[in-house]
């Protein structure tokens, strides 16, 4: 039986945690985003469907809304013990019909189970998003060189908010779930025991330092081993764009991961960012693995 809500019991909650890590173990992938994690607990907006199975939770799929042009975006766990009885292509197919005729459901890692679910359910690939990593030693990292004109500074509270989801809603206007950030997602990551505020860097002009021009948000992966840091945000002011700011931040944050003594980095970027890959491919970075969202077949 599949149930849905807007919002799961703490009991429930916590049995879907224990889904999602049995199925990241098994895996090697976790099976869903920070942001759906996130609204297990938090005010955000998800349709939250359950599948119970012989009195637990067998099965869990988060639904969030369409907003403006960007479509609901669905993703999908089953938990192993419970796996090869149908459990997922049931889930993803509600999912799907939970979001709407254009919504999407990703597959995290692409793997074949995956594919097979989007075989017989007939789905089409509508998305690629690439995860890519670096070493942080080797090669070497290019040296950081602020230029004139321009300063770097870190994160100094709650009063910089307003200006990174300004700019975070110019650049990423067109992304489909980084683009509806809202206050309470920048105060869900602050209250997150990986966030660091030295690690979040803002680029600004020194005539005119209360508008920020762009802005690298890193963050470091305590729960893997070794640890990893990862380029979590990098936006830039449209209207600041050709300044090299991009390369600028990466960089900047690249040094900081280095410097805390990690010894790898990751990243996400749309495979068809054709300007962005150029810019990490150049910066070292290479693909690592592949997540796809799946969509209606047409």
């Amino acid at each position: 039986m599949i149930s849905s809500t807007g919002r799961l019991s703490l009991e429930t909650a916590a049995e879907v945690r224990g889904v999602l890590e049995r199925a990241t173990v098994a895996d090697g992938v976790a099976p869903v985003s920070e942001q759906a994690v996130l609204s297990l607990a938090a005010d955000v907006p998800a349709e939250h469907l359950v599948q119970q199975w012989d009195g637990a939770v067998a099965g869990y799929a988060n639904v969030a809304p369409a907003h403006g042009e960007h479509p609901a975006m669905a993703e999908v766990a089953v938990d192993p013990r419970f796996r090869r009885q149908g459990l997922g292509a049931g889930l993803v197919a509600a999912a799907l019909a939970a979001g709407g005729p254009d919504a999407r459901v990703w597959a995290h890692g692409n793997l074949p189970p995956a594919q097979a679910v989007a075989a017989r359910l007939g789905l089409r690939v509508a998305r690629e998003l690439w995860q890519m990593r670096r070493d942080l030693a080797t090669p070497e990292l290019p040296e950081l060189v602020i230029p004139a004109g321009l300063e770097l500074r870190t994160y100094a509270g709650p009063s910089d908010d307003a200006e990174i989801l300004r700019v975070n809603g110019a650049a990423f206007s067109w992304h489909p779930e980084q683009g509806a950030w809202t206050e309470r997602d920048i105060e869900a990551r602050r209250a997150e025991s990986w966030f660091d505020p030295k690690g979040l860097f803002l680029a600004f002009d020194p005539a005119d330092p209360d508008r920020i021009l762009g802005f690298h948000w890193t963050k470091v992966h305590f729960d893997e081993d070794p640890h990893i840091g990862e380029v979590y945000v990098v936006g830039v002011d449209p209207q600041a764009q050709g300044r090299g700011l991009g390369r600028l931040l990466t960089l900047a944050g690249l040094h900081y991961l280095r410097d805390r003594g990690l010894g790898a980095v990751l990243l996400y970027t749309e495979a068809d960012n054709a300007a962005a890959v150029n810019t990490y491919t150049k910066l070292g970075f290479g693909p690592a693995h592949v997540d796809v969202a799946y969509a209606a077949g047409s």
